[in-house]
């Protein structure tokens, strides 16, 4: 177990690039695994996260070598089963955006992973599967997967779209594969837009042709399709900017993000800082924070869940009161996030309260620093982290290993750009 300890810093100056998207290289990676032919992927994340899905990837049939700045896929329409269990450890996309595809290898494959991931549901995936002709099981809505051999044979099903769009994800990567034509109908509004947005594009990318409507309400999906190799250059990651962001908020601090494509999920951050009264610079790929004191908002987090832990800390610091909602489904990620977020950001001092569906943040709180249990959410972990540059005293951030989830070198980048950070 590592601790990191954090103090109070007064300023922070220069420039820091974000690390490429997960979310990307999770779908890159499978796409290309599915496809015949090489694929190369420039830049991927390579994180805790991203490397179960290379090793489950692998473990299905394609071979996957890695370069001096990236990986080559060498793909395969023709998946094998797995040797063992495939080990999912603690990624959530991984298991769900797997499922679905390992009905497509013959014989049986169980899917698992560590206490926390087995914590988290995937009943609705499992019983769309079913309807789809796939033969496969679960315990009792949670993982492990058993999915036993049979192909997917398509046809009409309907799911809730406010639990996780990772099933629609999954869903998306192999129903393109199955038998006869499918069509997904949403019984209600999809939440996280942005990153089934992502799905299709990666898809359209790889020569996948999915029909869907505005809304991303129905997807028809034509059967007997083929995926096509296909090269990737991984864009940054918003949901990790978005800490770098923050840290130079609070602190008044000017400080530049590079690496950063304005058209992946979580963008979101830079209308809710101008909202918020920040001012920021808008590059092509890059944003410098310049100064601006922070006002209070509502924040819809309906199609931003991540951004959830840095907005609750940019809260703590604005004036007035920030009220986050439509955030129900956090309380299904690695931790309950806003459970965890309202007890960790307690212990600082923080006026937070927690609701049905979202936080109640009374603003411009004077935090002070303590011992953080992250519950071994990285972006408890970073957010806490944030919220103890601007503590009074040291902030120990416990289990902080968990970071490598999504952001291995968050506390060295912190580091560089000034942050009162070391180790224990």
């Amino acid at each position: 177990m590592t601790t990191i300890i954090v103090e109070e810093t007064e300023k922070l100056d220069g420039i820091v690039y974000t690390p490429s998207s997960k979310s990307y290289t999770h779908r890159v990676i499978i796409a290309a695994s599915l496809a015949e032919g090489k694929s190369r992927i420039y830049s991927p994340l390579f994180s805790d996260d991203t490397i179960a899905t290379i090793d489950a990837c692998s473990a299905l049939g394609a071979n996957i070598e890695k370069m001096e700045d990236g990986l080559i896929i060498s793909g395969t329409s023709t998946l094998k089963s797995p040797e063992r269990q495939i080990d999912c450890r603690d990624s959530a996309s991984t298991i769900r955006f797997l499922t679905p595809i390992t009905a497509l290898a013959p014989g049986k494959t169980v899917l698992t992973g560590n206490y926390s991931l087995r914590k988290r549901p995937i009943g609705p995936l499992v019983n769309s599967l079913k309807k789809l002709g796939v033969h496969c099981f679960s315990n009792d809505g949670f993982p492990p997967v058993t999915v036993l051999n049979g192909g997917i044979r398509g046809g009409k099903i309907s799911l809730v779209g406010n639990i996780s769009s990772q099933f629609i994800t999954g869903l998306l990567f192999a129903c393109p594969l199955a038998e006869k034509y499918s069509e997904i109908k949403l019984e209600t509004n999809l939440e996280s837009k942005p990153y089934v947005r992502l799905t299709l594009d990666v898809l359209k990318k790889h020569g996948i042709f999915i029909r869907t409507n505005k809304q991303l309400r129905s997807f028809q999906i034509l059967n007997k399709q083929k995926y096509q190799a296909k090269n990737h250059i991984v864009p940054g990651d918003f949901s990790s900017a978005a800490f770098l962001l923050a840290a130079a908020v609070i602190t008044g601090s000017s400080v530049t993000v590079k690496n950063i494509s304005h058209d992946q999920p979580d963008s979101g951050i830079i209308e809710i800082l101008n909202t918020m009264g920040v001012n920021v610079n808008v590059e092509k790929n890059s944003v410098q924070i310049v100064n601006g004191e922070l006002n209070a908002v509502d924040i819809d987090a309906a199609d931003i869940p991540d951004l959830v832990p840095v907005c609750s800390v940019l809260g703590c610091f604005s004036k007035g009161v920030t009220k986050i909602y439509n955030a129900k489904r956090l309380r299904f990620k690695e931790s309950n996030r806003l459970h965890v977020l309202t007890s960790e950001l307690k212990k600082m001092g923080a006026e937070i309260m927690e609701t049905e569906e979202g936080l109640i943040i009374n603003g411009s709180c004077k935090l002070f620093g303590t011992s953080i249990n992250p519950h071994g959410d990285h972006r408890i972990a970073m957010a806490c982290a944030i919220a103890g540059l601007k503590a009074k005293g040291k902030t120990k951030i416990l289990q902080a290993e968990c970071v490598n989830k999504s952001y291995p070198e968050f506390f060295m980048d912190l580091k560089k750009i000034g942050a009162n950070v070391y180790g224990e």
